[in-house]
């Protein structure tokens, strides 16, 4: 037997996958206006993206490689939900992107950032270096400086009440979160293999 969606649910639904498809349809148009190939802030945002990734190709540490990318990746994930969530309650913004289909700054929160924390995890292993310490000191400098000097440029936007301390606070969850996913994974694996 199928059961059908209520019909005031149904257009509550339908209501708002119609405002969706507007918002995406004018994102697209403003980004053809104002943010695309032909200004400078979207070549600044494509080397946000392209020059941090060319970096660690060079400079990660290959014997350890899937471990400091599965921690990238899931400072890049977190990132993005997180990101994506102030952004759609419009406690963030970003008035300039490369990609207009994501709500999210792409190149932050798939490149600059996680790349920052994959060779602060690789830093504070190699020199036996206490993570949770010097993840703060690059907390700050992302909180406080970089996220500032993009405020400066009009390449990001608090709205909302929205202050660098809630920036700083979600990225020590961001980190947390991570670190604790990532030190599950490899007490996981220890486990199973413990000659390795």
């Amino acid at each position: 037997m199928k059961s059908s969606i209520p019909s005031e649910q149904s257009n509550r639904l339908e209501e708002i996958k119609n405002a969706q498809e507007k918002v995406f349809d004018l994102w697209n148009d403003y980004w053809f206006d104002y943010s695309a190939l032909d200004t400078w802030q979207f070549w600044v945002n494509t080397f946000i993206i392209i020059i941090p990734l060319i970096i660690l190709y060079f400079f990660i540490d290959r014997k350890r490689i899937f471990l400091l990318g599965f921690f990238g990746f899931n400072i890049h994930i977190w990132s993005a939900y997180l990101d994506g969530i102030a952004t759609r309650a419009n406690y963030l913004g970003y008035p300039y992107k490369v990609i207009p289909l994501f709500p999210i700054h792409f190149g932050m929160d798939t490149s600059l950032v996680p790349v920052l924390f994959i060779f602060l995890y690789q830093w504070t292993i190699i020199k036996k270096k206490n993570f949770y310490l010097y993840s703060l000191l690059l907390i700050a400098f992302i909180s406080f400086i970089v996220k500032p000097l993009s405020a400066a440029h009009h390449l990001f936007q608090l709205n909302k009440g929205t202050n660098y301390f809630h920036i700083f606070m979600g990225y020590i969850i961001i980190t947390l979160i991570s670190k604790g996913i990532t030190n599950l994974f490899l007490y996981l694996h220890i486990k199973e293999n413990p000659t390795n």
